[in-house]
Protein backbone atom coordinates (compact mmCIF):
# COMPACT_ATOMS: atom_id res chain seq x y z
CA UNK A 1 0.00 0.00 0.00
CA UNK A 2 2.76 2.07 0.72
CA UNK A 3 4.52 2.19 -2.74
CA UNK A 4 0.89 2.65 -4.50
CA UNK A 5 0.85 5.99 -2.18
CA UNK A 6 3.80 7.18 -2.90
CA UNK A 7 3.79 6.03 -6.95
CA UNK A 8 0.33 8.26 -6.81
CA UNK A 9 2.10 11.25 -4.45
CA UNK A 10 4.97 11.31 -6.86
CA UNK A 11 2.91 11.47 -10.29
CA UNK A 12 0.93 14.19 -8.92
CA UNK A 13 4.35 15.76 -7.54
CA UNK A 14 5.27 15.55 -11.65
CA UNK A 15 2.02 17.26 -12.18
CA UNK A 16 2.55 20.52 -9.63
CA UNK A 17 6.03 20.50 -10.87
CA UNK A 18 5.06 20.45 -14.29
CA UNK A 19 3.02 23.50 -13.81
CA UNK A 20 5.57 25.40 -12.43
CA UNK A 21 8.77 24.71 -14.61
CA UNK A 22 8.38 26.93 -17.72
CA UNK A 23 8.93 24.65 -20.64
CA UNK A 24 7.77 21.47 -19.36
CA UNK A 25 4.05 19.85 -20.06
CA UNK A 26 2.25 17.13 -18.28
CA UNK A 27 -0.97 16.53 -20.48
CA UNK A 28 -2.49 14.61 -17.89
CA UNK A 29 -2.85 12.41 -14.89
CA UNK A 30 -2.14 8.96 -16.65
CA UNK A 31 0.92 10.91 -18.24
CA UNK A 32 2.42 11.60 -14.99
CA UNK A 33 1.97 8.28 -13.92
CA UNK A 34 3.80 7.20 -16.86
CA UNK A 35 6.34 9.29 -16.30
CA UNK A 36 6.66 7.88 -12.69
CA UNK A 37 7.06 4.73 -14.02
CA UNK A 38 9.43 5.11 -16.42
CA UNK A 39 11.68 7.21 -14.03
CA UNK A 40 11.50 4.51 -11.83
CA UNK A 41 12.62 2.21 -14.43
CA UNK A 42 15.77 4.13 -15.65
CA UNK A 43 16.55 5.11 -11.77
CA UNK A 44 16.95 1.12 -11.81
CA UNK A 45 18.43 0.18 -14.80
CA UNK A 46 20.07 2.94 -17.11
CA UNK A 47 21.27 5.28 -14.27
CA UNK A 48 23.35 2.74 -12.45
CA UNK A 49 25.45 2.07 -15.68
CA UNK A 50 25.69 5.61 -16.74
CA UNK A 51 27.15 6.88 -12.80
CA UNK A 52 29.88 3.78 -13.47
CA UNK A 53 30.72 5.12 -16.81
CA UNK A 54 30.84 8.56 -15.87
CA UNK A 55 32.50 8.33 -12.37
CA UNK A 56 36.20 10.37 -13.42
CA UNK A 57 34.33 13.32 -14.25
CA UNK A 58 31.57 12.79 -11.60
CA UNK A 59 34.72 13.11 -9.08
CA UNK A 60 36.19 15.84 -10.96
CA UNK A 61 33.14 17.89 -10.47
CA UNK A 62 32.59 16.74 -6.87
CA UNK A 63 29.35 15.01 -7.80
CA UNK A 64 27.91 17.60 -9.35
CA UNK A 65 27.67 15.73 -12.60
CA UNK A 66 25.07 13.48 -11.31
CA UNK A 67 22.53 16.45 -11.62
CA UNK A 68 23.35 16.09 -15.72
CA UNK A 69 22.38 12.76 -15.13
CA UNK A 70 19.43 13.33 -13.24
CA UNK A 71 18.50 15.87 -16.11
CA UNK A 72 19.34 13.09 -18.85
CA UNK A 73 16.93 10.57 -16.99
CA UNK A 74 14.17 13.38 -17.75
CA UNK A 75 14.78 14.22 -20.83
CA UNK A 76 14.42 10.94 -21.98
CA UNK A 77 11.66 10.65 -20.44
CA UNK A 78 10.45 13.46 -22.43
CA UNK A 79 11.46 11.75 -25.62
CA UNK A 80 9.96 8.47 -25.18
CA UNK A 81 6.41 9.80 -23.21
CA UNK A 82 3.56 11.11 -25.26
CA UNK A 83 1.82 14.19 -23.06
CA UNK A 84 5.40 14.43 -21.52
CA UNK A 85 7.35 17.56 -23.50
CA UNK A 86 10.38 18.85 -22.22
CA UNK A 87 11.53 21.83 -23.87
CA UNK A 88 15.12 21.92 -23.25
CA UNK A 89 18.16 20.31 -21.34
CA UNK A 90 17.81 23.26 -18.57
CA UNK A 91 14.42 22.33 -18.65
CA UNK A 92 14.94 18.86 -17.29
CA UNK A 93 17.87 19.68 -14.98
CA UNK A 94 15.30 22.65 -12.77
CA UNK A 95 12.85 19.97 -13.41
CA UNK A 96 15.03 16.84 -11.93
CA UNK A 97 15.91 18.99 -8.75
CA UNK A 98 12.82 19.97 -7.86
CA UNK A 99 11.53 16.13 -8.08
CA UNK A 100 14.48 15.58 -5.80
CA UNK A 101 13.32 17.47 -3.31
CA UNK A 102 9.76 16.52 -3.56
CA UNK A 103 10.48 13.01 -3.63
CA UNK A 104 12.28 13.47 -0.16
CA UNK A 105 9.50 15.06 1.08
CA UNK A 106 7.33 12.28 0.24
CA UNK A 107 9.61 9.62 1.62
CA UNK A 108 10.20 11.68 5.18
CA UNK A 109 6.37 12.07 5.24
CA UNK A 110 5.34 8.30 4.34
CA UNK A 111 8.11 7.75 7.26
CA UNK A 112 10.32 4.63 7.23
CA UNK A 113 9.19 1.36 5.23
CA UNK A 114 7.77 -1.15 7.54
CA UNK A 115 10.20 -3.99 8.62
CA UNK A 116 8.73 -7.38 8.55
CA UNK A 117 12.11 -9.20 10.42
CA UNK A 118 12.71 -7.78 13.68
CA UNK A 119 16.36 -7.58 14.01
CA UNK A 120 17.92 -7.26 17.70
CA UNK A 121 21.45 -6.56 18.44
CA UNK A 122 22.97 -7.22 21.25
CA UNK A 123 21.60 -9.42 24.27
CA UNK A 124 19.64 -12.64 22.80
CA UNK A 125 15.66 -12.79 23.65
CA UNK A 126 14.66 -16.03 24.88
CA UNK A 127 10.93 -16.33 25.53
CA UNK A 128 11.08 -19.86 26.98
CA UNK A 129 10.37 -20.20 30.55
CA UNK A 130 13.02 -22.89 32.51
Amino acid sequence: MRTITKFILIALAIMGIAWLVPGVEVVSFTTALWVALVLAILNLIVKPVLIVLTIPVTIFTFGLFLLVINGLMIWMAGAWIRGFFVESFWKAILFSIMLSAATYLIERLLGPPPSGNRIYYGETRSYRRE
